[in-house]
């Protein structure tokens, strides 16, 4: 099920989400090569699965074009992984996942969401702002870099009760 960058066609069916299942890691896996420098490996993937771990796919037709992983423990959830095909940006898929995620932490009890994500990431961070999250703080030399370690801005949103 892997496809080449040129064979991403917007509107070719409308995203769906559905939970992510081991059948999938393949292709995320592919995905999380394409997109990051410093990617998961199908392990860390296959172990956040068996803990049970909200994790979800967004999908246009049959393909995989993105997905998010985190974890919700004692009124907290903490963004693990989100992540939107390279070839899929440009399109809402990031903010689609990032809503669904808040809808699902809130669902499960979550009163607040935090996550981390790297300075230099300024289209995510711009996405954070704009859907109501708030830098907290910084975590000094928390990612792997290029010749070296990069931080990482901390950021949250609290969950209000929906009306």
């Amino acid at each position: 099920m892997s496809a080449q960058a040129s064979e991403f066609d917007p509107g070719t069916a409308p995203a769906a989400l559905r939970p992510m299942r081991e059948d999938d890691l393949e292709v995320v896996h592919a995905i999380e090569i394409r997109a990051y420098e410093f990617p998961w490996t199908p392990g860390i993937f296959r172990d956040c699965l068996r803990a049970d771990y909200p994790a979800w796919v967004l999908s246009e037709g049959e393909r995989i074009i993105g997905y998010f992983l985190m974890s919700v423990a004692a009124g907290e959830a903490h963004v693990l992984n989100v992540c939107v095909a390279p070839e899929a940006h440009g399109h809402g898929y990031g903010r689609k996942l990032l809503r669904a995620l808040v809808h699902i932490a809130r669902g499960r009890g979550a009163e607040r969401v935090f996550l981390e994500v790297r300075p230099s990431n300024s289209g995510a961070i711009a996405l954070y702002h704009n859907e109501g999250f708030n830098e907290i703080g910084r975590r000094p030399r928390y990612y792997p870099a290029r010749g070296g370690r990069e931080d990482a801005l901390v950021m949250a949103i609290e969950l209000f009760p929906e009306e």
